[in-house]
């Protein structure tokens, strides 16, 4: 392998144990949740990460829809750990 190869292999500096967000966030009062999720139309060398965001009701499941967007991975990367640093913590709920 030479170099030049592995200064291209992705760095996520994140301790993460997967190489994709994937989870739901819910914010520290219990009012939203994120979920992210790899998107279904993306091409495998070109992923993208779907995010939905929802409302939620006074038991923090879902209760209304905000808004989604699609970033590529490191992006994604990007808000899941600034949500983190904000007190946003992982719970779990299925989407889809």
């Amino acid at each position: 392998m030479s170099s030049e190869g592995g200064s291209r292999r992705n760095n996520y500096a994140f301790g993460c144990s997967t190489r994709k967000p994937n989870g739901c966030l819910l914010n520290p009062e219990g009012s939203r949740l994120i979920f992210f999720e790899e998107s279904k139309k993306s091409h495998q060398n070109q992923s993208k990460i779907d995010i939905h965001i929802f409302y939620t009701n006074h038991l923090a499941e879902p209760a209304g829809y905000k808004s989604s967007e699609k970033l590529n991975i490191e992006s994604a990367w990007e808000k899941w750990h600034q949500l983190h640093q904000k007190g946003w913590t992982e719970v779990f709920h299925e989407y889809g």
